[in-house]
């Protein structure tokens, strides 16, 4: 049977893999960072048992042994990722007549998507305490860094982890993140503080000759990676308490309890606009109130670090 499909793959090239690798290649509008997570699951863990198959021969129970594979060893979420994709690539595949049906559709539920547990951002009373562990933080003065700019800026943690220092104009006080980098794919400016400048001047003697703001310690080619700042976050003592993502949370609480435009704040976060016009729009009109907010942002984070007795 294994000769046969051997045979069967030489006649008509039509296997998994070379399926699959053709519609990574259509997909021109992913960031690096997506098509790279995707190639590499796809080569751990579907091409070792799917790879050679001829996309017809392969059965929804082919697919379900693959993804309870994964589940198996507690990762449901990407389970559920590969599933998700693996049905994409036979719909892929049933368009360019390569194959009759989805099997992935018949395994939809399989895998029990596991419960988010959103931890708690910040409180104006919980900063203090925070920035005391900081400071007394004993690991790599570049972690640091990234920890007080991720709570400056409020960005995503791998729009921070990634950047560039091309992409920013300190004399301007801008930071410009392109759109391949932002989760709704559209570019986005982050005002910096005189707090944030400092930090990055700063940062500049330990990087500022690579690309990346914060490279790897070990690949310096590639960036830091999220377990880096979420262990810091640990040996701090914020383990399941507080992740490197909650500063989001706690900027967007915060400043909306201080009566700052929602509006305005939700630019800032990168909050996709729904209405077109007024997406174009926001862009455009809120950055000087998002500069003043920013400025504002930082000295109130100082002023919370540093009460007055």
């Amino acid at each position: 049977r294994q000769a046969q499909l051997v045979g069967q793959v030489a006649e008509n090239a039509n296997t998994f893999e070379a399926v699959a690798t053709a519609w990574i290649a259509s997909r021109a509008k992913w960031s690096p960072y997506y098509r790279k997570q995707i190639e590499r699951t796809l080569r751990v863990d579907a091409y070792p048992y799917i790879g050679t198959l001829p996309m017809r021969s392969i059965k929804p129970a082919h697919l379900l042994a693959i993804v309870e594979r994964i589940e198996g060893r507690g990762a449901a979420t990407l389970a559920i990722l590969l599933l998700q994709w693996l049905s994409a690539i036979f719909r892929f595949a049933v368009l360019k007549l390569l194959a009759d049906t989805d099997p992935a559709a018949a395994l939809r539920g399989a895998i029990d998507r596991p419960k988010v547990s959103h931890k708690k951002p910040l409180s104006k009373t919980d900063i203090p305490v925070f920035m005391k562990a900081l400071s007394s933080y004993g690991g790599y003065r570049i972690t640091v860094i990234a920890i007080r700019l991720l709570m400056l800026t409020f960005v995503r943690p791998g729009e921070l982890r990634q950047a560039e220092w091309k992409e920013f104009d300190l004399n301007a006080a801008l930071w410009n993140i392109p759109a391949s980098r932002m989760k709704m794919r559209e570019p986005h400016t982050v005002p910096l503080s005189a707090q944030a400048i400092e930090l990055l001047r700063e940062l500049n003697k330990y990087s500022g000759g690579q690309d990346y703001l914060f490279p790897n310690l070990r690949t310096p080619k590639t960036c830091m990676t999220i377990t880096t700042l979420n262990r810091a976050l640990e040996r701090m003592g914020y383990g399941g308490i507080f992740s490197a993502h909650g500063f989001r949370a706690t900027a967007s609480t915060i400043l909306n309890e201080l009566n700052y435009r929602s509006d305005v704040i939700e630019r800032q976060l990168a909050h996709k606009e729904k209405n077109a016009i007024r997406n174009a729009y926001n862009r455009a009109e809120y950055l000087p109130e998002r500069v003043a907010m920013m400025q504002a942002w930082a000295n109130l984070i100082d002023d919370m670090a540093n009460p007055q007795s």
